[in-house]
């Protein structure tokens, strides 16, 4: 089976989920009409969307639930929703699950505490390998941590993954960097410095890896202190114990590795090598690394995102890792109109 997964814990707006409606329609179209046989084969695709967060109100809302009412009339497509973030919200999927009774679930597996876990539903879906084969699965940090949910959720998936005998890694980019600043003393929220050693020890106890790696850059930037030993390695005497600040080659080189990376909205397409599966690319035919799409959504100026992705992407490019730029939404002012920077500013 060829699995696609997506994650979504941001909210989906009309716009977005469209779309993500008129790609799905170009792939069973075009690409693959096959896969809408109801006579499921050994080879037939799935599509899933993970959704959690403040993701899940469009699942309710009255005009993104014309678009996926859509979106689920293909039989392929699934969703799984976070059991326990419907109930914090109060929100009711009931008319949903009854039109599409096998398509929409809503009730997670068990984890390794015996509780309904949707994170172990998404680290199971990362899994490349049949279990006990080990493995790799990641998570790249872009967002600060208590201001936002993205890290806590990063930790669950890492926690999960492991419980899963995949080793995990965790990769912080922009304000992202923050997770692995020490002493960290939250009051209301879980401890996310806390968190990273909790997985560092889980990983030895089930004698697998863990790493974290903050990108040099974006360290600098917020007044990390590090320094270079001689041999070309960042130290910083400021983090947590097992998370380094690395250049951001660094982090890129983990993108070259074919295991699957996520991130708070991130999509999983499989890497077919030797030109096989759905794809009109030849340079994607050609790529020895998994390719690497990156949606920028935010406008260019009132935060540092569109840059940072943009830097990302410039550095993912130069390392031969095939790499697409996406403008949509409010990313697209970054291509219109006479951009000028005054002299002196």
């Amino acid at each position: 089976m060829n699995s696609y997964f997506f994650l979504f814990s941001h909210s989906l707006l009309p716009e977005r989920l469209s779309w993500i409606e008129e790609c799905l329609k170009f792939f069973f179209v075009q690409l693959a009409p096959e896969t809408l046989m109801h006579q499921k084969t050994t080879g037939s695709t799935v599509f899933t969307f993970f959704i959690t967060g403040d993701a899940l109100y469009c699942l309710e809302d009255p005009e993104t639930l014309q678009i996926w009412n859509i979106i689920l009339s293909f039989s392929p497509v699934r969703i799984v929703c976070d059991r326990k973030e419907l109930d914090l919200r109060g929100i009711g999927i009931g008319p949903l699950r009854m039109k599409f009774p096998d398509q929409v679930i809503d009730v997670n597996s068990s984890g390794a505490d015996g509780k309904p876990s949707f994170w172990k539903d998404l680290a199971a879906a990362s899994r490349q390998t049949k279990a006990p084969l080990p493995g790799t699965a990641g998570w790249l940090q872009t967002e600060s941590p208590y201001m936002y949910r993205s890290a806590d959720n990063g930790i669950m998936f890492l926690s999960s993954a492991l419980d899963e005998r995949l080793s995990a890694e965790i990769y912080a980019y922009l304000d992202g960097v923050h997770i692995g600043h020490h002493c960290q003393k939250p009051t209301d929220s879980v401890n996310i410095g806390e968190g990273l050693g909790a997985l560092t020890d889980k990983a030895a106890a089930k004698k697998l890896g863990f790493s974290g790696i903050g990108c040099s850059r974006s360290a600098a930037a917020r007044g990390y202190s590090t320094w270079d030993d001689g041999q070309g390695q960042v130290i910083s005497t400021c983090t947590v114990t097992g998370f380094r600040i690395r250049q951001i080659n660094s982090l890129i080189e983990r993108f070259v590795s074919p295991h699957i990376i996520l991130s708070s909205d991130a999509g999983v397409l499989p890497f077919h090598k030797l030109g096989s599966g759905h794809s009109y690319d030849r340079a994607e035919k050609a790529s020895k690394a998994p390719p690497v799409t990156i949606l920028i959504t935010k406008s260019p100026y009132s935060t540092g995102t569109a840059a940072g992705a943009i830097s990302f992407a410039v550095a993912s490019a130069h390392a031969g890792i095939l790499t697409r730029v996406i403008f949509i939404e409010d990313g697209v002012y970054a291509l219109t109109g006479n951009h000028r920077v005054q002299q002196g500013s």
